[in-house]
């Protein structure tokens, strides 16, 4: 989707500054998180998706009047023993979308311990979204809307309930996340990269800040 205020394509056109930020995903297996990148970047939708093997690396961009953010989205795996891996994903982190799944009250439980860890040991400034998925399962519900908004109110998050299958708010929880986050860092220039998704085992070494030219 082009145009301001949707998600473009990295080969897009675009005008005005380009802000480049680094996102991570996190919670428990088989929540949606691979299934909300592949909607945001693809527009697609997979109904049964492969577990994520440490972690998969995708980007996309959303249009903010003269502002273009770029994403370098970490879609990590949710598997227990990769979660010594998660640090290295969500350092140096600006954002990260936590995700759960309604009809999981575990899952949910999961994404509390996920955004105390991220309050404690990620970036002091880190936007930090609440993503309850598979909202398309609102018949099989076990965590309620008002229970997610209120602990995402108390803890000053973004919440969103999405769902991947459907499409339903997943651009837009990366939308109300590029809108708060700041545009006036300075940086080098943005490092234009293919779309692509990218496993990996090893460590990777992350840049701290986001970068505006």
């Amino acid at each position: 989707m082009a145009g301001r205020g949707g998600a473009q394509r990295p080969n897009g056109a675009t005008q005005g500054k380009i802000c480049q930020f680094k996102l991570v995903l996190l919670g428990e297996s088989a929540v949606g998180k691979s299934s909300l990148v592949l909607r945001f970047v693809k527009g697609q939708f997979h109904e049964y998706q492969e577990s994520t093997i440490g972690a998969a690396f995708l980007t996309q961009t959303v249009c903010l009047d003269d502002t273009t953010v770029k994403f370098e989205i970490w879609d990590t795996a949710g598997q227990e023993r990769y979660h010594s891996l998660a640090p290295m994903y969500y350092r140096g982190a600006q954002a990260a979308i936590v995700v759960y799944d309604i009809t999981n009250q575990d899952t949910f439980g999961r994404a509390k311990t996920w955004v105390k860890e991220l309050q404690r040991q990620a970036s002091p400034n880190i936007v930090i979204a609440l993503a309850g998925n598979k909202a398309d399962l609102a018949n099989k519900r076990m965590v309620e809307y008002e229970e997610a908004q209120a602990y995402s109110e108390e803890n000053s998050l973004l919440f969103m309930e999405t769902s991947a299958k459907t499409a339903m708010n997943v651009n837009d929880i990366f939308l109300a996340i590029a809108k708060k986050l700041p545009k006036n860092e300075g940086g080098g220039p943005v490092q234009q990269r293919q779309q692509g998704v990218r496993l990996n085992n090893e460590q990777t070494q992350q840049s701290e800040g986001g970068c505006c030219k």
